[in-house]
């Protein structure tokens, strides 16, 4: 008699969101900005795909100290996506990330992280959950900060249409180009744009911005959000030029530009 072989339970995908603190002076504690179930969610993993190892085990350390990890951080199985991908993104569908997802196909929950934020949302990820659909996985987002929503929500700008557009161009010819582009969709259909840079960077996209856009376009800055040093300020683009050379924050900054 031949005994039937049960099938293995596919694990969960689940997105985990991360403070929006990394590369930044200070920290907010991680309970002000993630929920006891993400953070009980993210104890109980013990499989990750990340952006980046250090800072995952960095992110799993605050993590246990709230919650109890169910494996020591050492025990914990990380893996790191491609360099090119989170380099070049992997929302061109030429990554495959399936073998990535086998603990989850053999039956193990798998996180998904980047670091800082929501994963798959202005940062490498899109790959892993397109792999998930595709190979049966439930994907579950967990609820966290998302710095783009944040920064939308407090600028005042429209928030029933508008894109986010990564990064600019580094070459001022094709920043200028692309700022033009950017400003006639912002000021001739209502769609606020939103864009980041490199935060070493974060005062020369400034500058460009206040002395290459109309007058009369809004422009907004939010940084440090989450923080207690969090700024978030809106005016036109020639109110900010009649208050004089503004010195940018070198921490992680959302641009946005609207009408």
């Amino acid at each position: 008699m031949t005994v039937p072989t049960l099938a293995t339970s596919k694990g969960t995908l689940y997105l985990v969101p991360t403070p929006l603190d990394f590369g930044c002076d200070t920290q907010a504690p991680i309970t002000d900005v993630l929920p006891q179930e993400t953070l009980r969610v993210a104890a109980s993993v013990t499989h990750w795909i990340t952006e980046n190892a250090k800072s995952t085990r960095a992110f799993l350390k605050r993590v246990d100290a709230h919650a109890p990890l169910a494996k020591t951080i050492q025990e914990n199985t990380i893996t790191e996506l491609p360099r090119e991908v989170h380099k070049k993104g992997d929302h061109t569908g030429s990554f495959d990330a399936k073998p990535l997802l086998q603990a989850a196909m053999a039956g193990h929950d798998v996180g998904l992280v980047s670091e800082a934020g929501m994963p798959a949302v202005a940062d490498p990820g899109s790959s892993v959950v397109r792999a998930a659909h595709e190979l049966g996985i439930r994907v579950v987002p967990l609820v966290g900060p998302v710095s783009l929503l944040l920064a939308l929500a407090a600028s005042g700008l429209n928030g029933q249409n508008f894109a986010f557009v990564g990064y600019l161009p580094q070459d001022g010819a094709a920043r200028t180009q692309r700022l033009r582009e950017l400003e006639g969709l912002a000021t001739k259909h209502g769609q606020t744009q939103m864009f980041i840079e490199t935060p070493y960077r974060n005062q020369a996209l400034w500058d460009a911005l206040v002395n290459g856009l109309q007058g009369n376009t809004r422009l907004a800055r939010a940084s440090g959000l989450t923080l207690a040093t969090m700024q978030v300020h809106c005016k036109t683009v020639q109110a900010w030029r009649s208050a004089g050379k503004a010195q940018i924050s070198g921490e992680p900054t959302v641009f946005l530009i609207g009408k």
